[in-house]
């Protein structure tokens, strides 16, 4: 029987103030998208559209109609049998311009081929049979804010914190810095930051050279995308190992994804499937960068549970090592109950009945 779809707004709302270099966030707008058999309409699969503000390309005003269009073409369709097909169909209806639409379509059209249980990939996490490790994300804001929000998190049992950087002085950052190592044994956190673009390019190589002597594990996006000259060069002689995650956006096709990795030559990508496209586009870009010998890991893009799910199932399927970034899922207020749990650093699934959709009118 033919496919039927629908989609919906859904607005978040952050428990606090999320400080980035960009701004500070106080809710997020995403869209889920529901299919299902016309058959069996009690049996349906959910997907997560959730574009950035002000940072992924499909970030626009009329987002809903396109998405809208998109769905359209996969109404009637029959539900595809294997996850290539899917891939190829969702790569079809979205394109290049939609990438957090490829993705909400790649994950409905996977959970209802898995049941419209929430299980986009029948693996260990799903099974509650492994638990993946996460960072411990500390937003910017104020230092004294930001020390407690260290302290929490590793009282919480995280080893790995990453902390947002760029907005603050610098100084005061490096203030920061000095006082979870000086607190803390090395062996016992693994430090990561996060820049997001903020670095000049006169003054990068000099912060980088400021921050090593806090034996950081990376730094994501020192300098802001788009200047792949001057990000080689970071790269090349970078005393701190460099991970590429803004710089991937917008980049389609395998052959510009080598094209961009070669060029750069980052130690470490950081793959967003909200901001990159999907799971298909993941594959790729693993693909392209282990033949390089290039890291990586997942992070999570502020999506509802609904996406953040998906982005965790995929972290076994793709064989992720290390520790992932999903620890999203505790940021809203009016987020959707779900399995998802955080215990000491690392999240995991429970009771797939506690999935609760009653805000969402499912």
């Amino acid at each position: 029987m033919p496919l039927k779809t629908s989609y919906q707004k859904y607005i978040l709302n952050f428990k606090f103030d999320a400080g980035t270099s960009r701004g500070v966030l106080k809710e997020k707008e995403t869209w889920i998208i529901k299919v299902w058999d016309t058959s069996r309409p009690e049996v349906y699969g959910l997907g997560e559209c959730g574009p950035l503000k002000k940072l992924s390309i499909d970030d626009l005003e009329d987002l809903g109609e396109r998405l809208e269009k998109c769905l359209e073409n996969l109404d009637g369709m029959d539900l595809p049998t294997s996850e290539e097909e899917i891939f190829r169909i969702a790569d079809e209806l979205a394109g290049a311009d939609l990438p957090a639409a490829r993705f909400g379509i790649e994950t409905a059209l996977l959970d209802l081929l898995n049941g419209g249980k929430r299980v986009i990939f029948n693996n260990r996490f799903v099974r509650s049979e492994m638990r993946i490790p996460i960072n411990g994300l500390i937003w910017m804001g104020h230092m004294e804010a930001m020390l407690l929000q260290i302290s929490n998190k590793v009282e919480a049992g995280f080893d790995c914190l990453k902390m947002k950087i760029g907005s603050l002085d610098f100084e005061k950052e490096c203030d920061i810095l000095d006082y979870v190592r000086r607190k803390y044994y090395q062996s016992d956190i693994t430090l990561r930051v996060d820049a997001n673009g903020a670095f000049k390019v006169h003054e990068a190589m000099d912060k980088l050279e400021a921050l090593s002597k806090y034996r950081l594990h990376s730094i994501e996006q020192p300098i802001a995308a788009g200047q792949p000259a001057e990000m080689a060069r970071l790269c090349q002689n970078t005393p701190v190992d460099i991970a590429l995650d803004e710089e991937l956006i917008g980049v389609y096709g395998k052959d510009a994804k080598q094209q961009l990795l070669e060029q750069i030559r980052p130690q470490y990508i950081i793959l967003k499937p909200t901001l990159v496209g999907g799971i298909h586009s993941c594959k790729e870009w693993i693909e392209i960068a282990e033949s390089m010998g290039v890291g990586w890991w997942l992070t999570s893009a502020l999506e509802s549970n609904i996406g953040l799910n998906a982005v965790c199932q995929m972290s076994p399927y793709l064989n992720a090592l290390g520790y992932q970034g999903l620890g999203t899922g505790q940021l809203y207020h009016n987020n959707i109950p779900s399995p998802l749990k955080i215990e000491a650093g690392h999240i995991c699934y429970g009771n797939e009945e506690s999935w609760d959709f009653a805000n969402l009118g499912l």
